[in-house]
């Protein structure tokens, strides 16, 4: 593989309802097989699929940054995570049980915790790799099989996912992966044999795919989008909090959905932490994404890379100052001109009712607005209809768990941002959406409780 911005590195054929209809018939027929294994027997097959992963850790890398074009740096944090992810649910497959509870005369009841059957993952085009082993990991482990589709602008990597699971050991057609875009979507989702629908990406297609499922009751996940606040506070580590602040706008070119795009700074330092964010934010590398020191990668597509550079036109136009970036980048390389370039941003002199605080950007651009006091910047970190993360910097430790308390946000950090570790349940409230990833948080949302009563004397009838 080569990087070749802007031009086509492969050409799939989109999923149909005849391709959808046999991916799922073949994940009900190995789900027969795999949810009939022990929690032990599936978690040395994820356990094998975590260290293949782990033995191509670099080709898989560099396949990610070709899909995706984030840095070769960041593509291997990805990696990591991913096997990570598998290596905690195969650890997490031989616990999963239920309980026995005593009933008056010897009587008793119990519950099995069982698998869902042929459950769906739609993944977003950020995380291509990670966000499929975020589903698939806890789906498998407790027994499931599963059909994904990922995004059609970053289709590559989850077919190196499947091969892995099938080298690994799972049962033919446990994983599926299904080519497509909405129409492929929406055979997945209305399929009768579809027991449950996980969902990352934007708020309006996940309320599509909420109106669908809820035609087949089947439960559904869903991670949508952010416009998540990162408060600073004057007595916090300036140093800290710069890093911070960089970590939760230019991850990914800022195409992350929990980014803290907010950043509400306690007016007795907003001089100086603006002054050292800009300078900080001047020196991010931005380039070929395969190569060692480049930080800053090129965003996803022409459109995409248009929609923020049209943000950024439009909080001009509302008194937003560009203190630097936004513009486009067009590297010395000459293989790399026609690629998706832009300057990391930021904005000063922002307002809460300007778009560019309100709405979701998702590219690499950060609104900075000054507050006075921890009421006031609560009250208005929470002003937003989106509830996915939060962040606090400040040396305080009873003010940032009090702050964090009163965020109305499912994923909060003190003193770092955007560490995501899998131990940890990852998700969001209000419109963000609902259900959890990670943790074992994840395993309420891919099994199933069933109750079973036991008389052991003579049933005593009313009749």
């Amino acid at each position: 593989f080569k990087m070749c911005p802007g031009r086509v590195i492969c050409k799939l054929l989109c999923s149909g309802e005849k391709e959808v209809d046999l991916a799922v018939q073949s994940a009900k027929a190995a789900f027969k097989i795999w949810s009939q294994m022990s929690g032990m027997e599936r978690s040395r097959v994820l356990l094998e699929a975590a260290r293949i992963i782990r033995e191509q850790r670099e080709q898989i890398a560099t396949l990610e940054t070709i899909n995706n074009g984030k840095s070769i740096f960041e593509a291997r944090v990805d990696i990591d995570i991913s096997w990570q992810c598998l290596e905690y649910y195969a650890g997490l497959a031989g616990s999963l049980a239920g309980e026995h509870i005593q009933l008056p005369g010897g009587s008793f009841g119990y519950t099995r915790r069982e698998p869902l059957g042929v459950c769906v993952g739609i993944g977003a085009w950020n995380y291509p790799f990670q966000i499929a082993c975020w589903k698939s990991a806890p789906a498998l482990a407790c027994g499931n099989a599963m059909v994904f589709k990922p995004s059609p602008f970053t289709p590559v990597s989850v077919v190196k996912l499947a091969e892995i699971f099938t080298e690994a050991g799972v049962p033919k057609g446990l994983f599926n992966v299904v080519q497509g875009g909405a129409a492929t979507g929406q055979f997945l989702c209305h399929h009768p044999d579809v027991a449950k629908v996980s969902f990352t990406g934007s708020v309006p297609t996940g309320i599509k795919i909420m109106e669908m499922a809820a035609k087949g009751i089947k439960p559904v996940t869903l991670e949508l989008g952010g416009k998540s606040p990162l408060i600073i506070f004057s007595d916090c580590t300036l140093e800290n909090a710069v890093n911070g602040a960089l970590m939760a706008n230019f991850l990914t070119q800022g195409e992350v959905c929990c980014n803290g795009t907010r950043v509400f700074v306690e007016r007795k330092i907003l001089d100086v932490f603006t002054k050292e964010v800009v300078k900080r934010t001047q020196k991010i590398k931005i380039g070929d994404p395969l190569l060692e020191d480049t930080r800053m990668g090129a965003l996803i597509n022409r459109p995409h890379l248009d929609r923020v550079q049209g943000f950024i036109k439009q909080a001009k136009e509302q008194g937003a100052e560009v203190l630097c970036g936004g513009d486009l980048y067009v590297p010395d390389d000459p293989k790399l001109k026609n690629g998706y370039y832009m300057r990391p941003c930021v904005l000063g002199n922002c307002t809460d009712d300007m778009t560019c605080v309100k709405e979701e950007i998702f590219g690499p651009v950060m609104s900075i607005l000054p507050f006075d006091t921890e009421e006031e910047v609560v009250e208005r970190a929470n002003n937003t209809k989106f509830g996915l993360a939060g962040g606090v910097f400040t040396r305080d430790i009873q003010k940032a768990h009090r702050v964090v308390a009163a965020l109305k946000a499912g994923m909060c950090f003190i003193n770092n941002y955007n560490i995501s570790p899998v131990e940890l349940p990852f998700g969001g409230y209000k419109a963000s959406g609902f259900g959890r990833e990670n943790g074992r948080a994840a395993i309420e949302y891919y099994s199933q409780l069933k109750t079973v009563c036991v008389e052991m004397g003579d049933v005593e009838s009313v009749f």
